[in-house]
């Protein structure tokens, strides 16, 4: 039997033998990794999101086409989802069942700072946030796990008084005398 690697042993220690089966690949170390999720709640909770909605999709799917009820429902999910910004289009329920975590994970503060270019990486972006840099209209938001729906986009911006602020302004030359002082 030959000897095992160094990051082999590693590997094997953080590896659960038991649960393995139940962990379905480790999808939730590698979204907890990528998007920086803090809290191991909040994928159970978005897990249960998606769930719910993939199980009201079955539901409606199960109606006849023509149903005014149907169409009705179908239509409010997926305007609330779209609204949401977790589908991309409003056409059909295909969208909505292959709804994940990740899609309400790229829904974050942090991830949508990063694609607006306020933040060249996600946990400098987190960073900011819960050091109070960040502002989505009037209110200051601390939490990363804060969902920016489609509306709310627009609107993040810094806090007036951050540093961070300023520094942007006098790299844009947009640093008025007055913002100076």
């Amino acid at each position: 039997m030959r000897k095992l690697k160094f990051h082999e042993q590693k590997l094997l220690k953080k590896t659960n033998f038991l649960e393995y089966k139940r962990d379905k690949g480790h999808r939730e170390a590698a979204v907890t990794q990528r998007f920086s999720l803090i809290d191991r709640d909040d994928y159970k909770k978005y897990n249960g999101i998606c769930q719910m909605v993939q199980k009201q999709v079955n539901i409606i799917k199960q109606m006849d086409p023509r149903d005014p009820f149907r169409i009705e429902m179908t239509d409010m999910l997926l305007d609330m989802l779209y609204d949401m910004g977790v589908i991309s289009t409003k056409k059909s329920l295909l969208k909505c069942e292959q709804l994940s975590v990740s899609s309400f994970c790229r829904r974050r503060l942090g991830t949508v700072m990063v694609s607006l270019k306020m933040s060249e990486h996600l946990k400098e972006a987190v960073t900011y946030i819960q050091q109070g840099h960040v502002r989505v209209g009037p209110e200051v938001v601390t939490d990363p796990a804060f969902l920016v729906t489609r509306n709310m986009e627009d609107f993040i911006t810094w806090v007036d008084s951050s540093k961070i602020k300023k520094q942007v302004m006098e790299y844009n030359d947009a640093l008025d005398d007055y913002d100076a002082i």
